[in-house]
């Protein structure tokens, strides 16, 4: 929901607006970029650039689901400043290691005391702040884990899982167990052509794998949180829709591994503009999957 509506649902009312002043009231109703959902009564998503951010606030602080960029984090802050007053400790999470979830880290280091992340992941950073000379602009995981991790945070159990290689070797699935949200990173891509970083261990064919796993973990009434979606569609997700993204890449493999047998190139074969049997992942981006797709089945082929 946009800023104003977010105000509203925390009560300041219609009402209250007739006390501010001109410059003020434009303000309020204005429609910024960035948007804040509630899921419950203190758990909701954050979207303006960038990954999904997850949240929750209690008494005993707030736990955030991926950080997206410095300039963008303040704004989250804030808001959520407007509505409990001083957030208190707590601490951040990072489904994995990409920048565009993991670049504001910076900006979370003097809000709460901890990190946590993949043990993969944090490597991931590191490799990455090195190659790209920006050491100095990254707050790392405090603390990482290899299969599973878990703690108590007021009344929320918060587990994070690692199921294997997906879109990267260090993919964290965070489950609010009370609330059951879970934050999939971008291990779903809504409607979206997807990334698959292989050069930090991605694999579509294990990526596959992973989803069915986390279908087979948790139940029907799990709300999914994706870190990306396709123009006109959500990034908040059901099981039908983790299922249909299964489906996508399982066509990917499919429509890669025919064409090379047709002895079709690479080059030839990213120049498709659909996914037979998917058309519902439109756009730019196609390049990437297929691209993938080939390195990987002519890899397996090469074995």
């Amino acid at each position: 929901m946009q800023r104003r509506n977010f105000l509203r649902n925390t009560g300041l009312t219609v009402a209250g607006l007739a006390f501010l002043n001109t410059d003020t009231l434009a303000s309020f109703l204005s429609d910024p970029a960035w948007k804040i959902r509630m899921l419950n009564e203190n758990t909701g998503v954050f979207t303006e650039k960038g990954g999904t951010i997850l949240f929750q606030v209690s008494k005993e602080g707030a736990v955030f689901v991926d950080a997206q960029f410095p300039d963008t984090v303040p704004h989250l802050i804030e808001e959520l400043k407007t509505k409990y007053g001083k957030i208190g400790a707590g601490m951040l999470i990072n489904t994995h290691h990409h920048g565009d979830h993991t670049a504001g880290n910076i900006a979370f280091k003097e809000v709460v005391p901890k990190l946590v992340a993949h043990a993969n992941s944090k490597i991931n950073q590191e490799n990455a702040a090195k190659t790209n000379k920006s050491e100095d602009k990254q707050w790392y995981p405090t603390e990482t884990y290899t299969e599973s991790w878990n703690t108590q945070f007021g009344k929320e159990k918060i587990k994070l899982h690692y199921f294997g290689s997906g879109h990267t070797n260090g993919d964290s699935i965070v489950h609010f167990e009370s609330s059951n949200i879970i934050h999939m990173g971008d291990l779903v891509f809504n409607r979206r052509h997807p990334f698959v970083d292989q050069k930090a261990g991605a694999s579509i064919k294990s990526w596959i794998n992973v989803l069915n796993k986390t279908l087979q973990t948790f139940n029907k009434d799990t709300q999914y949180v994706s870190g990306h979606a396709g123009a006109g569609y959500d990034i908040l997700l059901k099981a039908d829709d983790v299922r249909a993204f299964v489906t996508y890449l399982e066509n990917v493999l499919k429509f890669t591994t025919a064409q090379i047998e047709a002895g079709k190139t690479k080059e030839e074969i990213v120049k498709a503009t659909e996914i037979p049997g998917s058309p519902e992942w439109k756009g730019d981006g196609i390049e990437r999957p297929l691209s993938a797709a080939f390195a990987e089945i002519s890899l397996n082929k090469g074995a």
